[in-house]
């Protein structure tokens, strides 16, 4: 059994600022909203979800190796 890690550090690519959360464990986040500068980030294409992207850690699910949410997964 692989330890999942919960919290990833994001990392807003267009101001720089990082801040820590907790990753949801039975979804993908889409959307998420840099409290520095208002940017909303999406995923990169070809990745689920904004953790994958711009995280630390990708998502529970891709740790996991079972896939994520995103459409046609």
């Amino acid at each position: 059994m692989v330890d999942i890690v919960l919290e990833s550090t994001i990392k807003c690519p267009n101001c720089g600022h990082q801040k820590t959360e907790a990753m949801p464990t039975d979804s993908c986040q889409y959307f998420y909203e840099c409290e520095s500068c208002r940017s909303l980030l999406k995923p990169k294409q070809g990745d689920c979800c904004v953790f994958c992207s711009y995280g630390t850690v990708p998502c529970p699910p891709i740790q996991q190796g079972s896939g994520c949410c995103a459409p046609g997964q």
